[in-house]
């Protein structure tokens, strides 16, 4: 090849040869940019999604209508409410659903209360009874309760919770918004899952360092009978629309009725014998003597009752075996002295008894039936 031809193509192969090197090297740079901000997106995505949207989450209201407090003081509830992340539970003291909670709910004040977790009892009485702070402050101390009580005997706060049930759990995390809602019993693991997830927020918020115990309460938790007697009502204005008393003679309100046990009894129904006057939350006992019939389903039997007096539990025609003693029966009888729940049948299975209680104290009240 002659040289005045072969310089120029060497020149060129070297040229052609640098573009291409310029071009895969900014091509490469190109890519390492765009990895970048594709990282640098992804990160962004990944920020964005943890930042949660509380435009869904109402706040929890104010507490309102309170006639009373236990264990604080209005304005130093209120100051703890404003930094804390709260857990309100809706209860009443004889309700059976409810002190079935308060394990946990106990459980949880000891182990998190220093860790910013504040709970709020809001007492809201089924019965005229459970008004009394008396009472209340004696349910207090019998279950262990450390933390705020607040009587909410009108409801009011009830009302601005848009609530009906007993019991119920709201949590609010520490800027006020509802963030977990339960109600009934159970759903504990989850329960405490969601305070440990609204404690952690609150302390990256403030920035302040918590090393939280992740270990779950473990309690047993009751079990309850597939197949059980509904709960009873006695008093005329709680049986409207579950009306399960037996007798011929049914609710005459404000009434004294003379009732009789009929020969014929039916399952999940009561009965009653002597005279009792018919009231608004409960039967009165006014003869000297009298009994209640009850045939019924299931493995734990309770009664809320006001007035004192001695009960004798008979089960299918015989004292009650000690085998089935609940926790408030002592020799075969229940003594009730205050108003409240007590605990007379409990067995390890479902099973279904006929059960009587004989009643020689006029004055005795009976408010309900319920069951496990």
């Amino acid at each position: 090849m002659k040289s005045e031809i072969k310089t120029p193509l060497i020149l060129g192969i070297v040229i052609v040869s640098a573009i291409i090197g310029l071009s895969v090297f900014l091509s490469t740079l190109d890519s390492q940019v765009s990895e970048f901000k594709n990282e640098d997106t992804q990160i962004n995505i990944a920020t964005d999604e943890n930042k949660i949207n509380k435009s869904e989450f109402k706040k929890a209201p104010k507490l309102v209508g309170i006639s009373e407090y236990i264990n604080t003081l209005p304005d130093e509830l209120q100051e703890k409410i404003d930094q804390s992340v709260v857990l309100y539970d809706i209860w009443t003291y004889s309700c059976i659903n409810c002190i079935r909670t308060l394990p946990f709910i106990t459980s949880w004040d000891e182990k998190y209360a220093d860790e910013g977790l504040l709970i709020i009892g809001i007492h809201s009485p089924e019965f005229e009874f459970e008004k009394d702070i008396i009472n209340v402050k004696s349910a207090v101390a019998k279950y262990g309760i450390k933390y705020p009580v607040v009587l909410d005997n009108e409801k009011k706060t009830w009302k601005v919770f848009e609530n009906n049930y007993w019991p119920r759990k709201y949590i609010a995390d520490h800027e006020g918004y509802i963030r977990y809602d339960h109600i009934g019993e159970g759903g504990y693991q989850e329960t405490e899952k969601v305070i440990q997830k609204l404690l952690k927020e609150r302390s990256d918020s403030i920035g302040i360092e918590m090393i939280l115990d992740e270990e779950l309460v473990q309690i047993k938790e009751f079990e309850h009978s597939w197949i059980r007697t509904p709960e009873l009502y006695f008093g005329y204005n709680f049986a409207t629309g579950r009306n399960q008393l037996g007798n011929p003679e049914g609710f005459r309100p404000n009434q004294d009725v003379i009732y009789s046990i009929p020969e014929s009894t039916q399952l999940h129904n009561f009965y009653l014998d002597g005279t009792w006057k018919n009231l608004e939350g409960s039967m009165k006992l006014v003869s000297n003597s009298g009994s209640i019939l009850l045939q019924y389903s299931g493995k734990e039997v309770n009664i809320v009752t006001a007035g004192e007096a001695n009960l004798r539990i008979n089960i299918d025609d015989m004292i009650i075996d000690p085998s089935m003693y609940g926790k408030d029966v002592v020799n075969g009888q229940v003594h009730v002295h205050e108003p409240g729940l007590y605990n007379i049948v409990q067995t390890d299975t479902p099973e279904e008894h006929t059960l009587e209680i004989f009643v020689e104290t006029p004055g005795f009240q009976i408010y309900t039936f319920t069951f496990g």
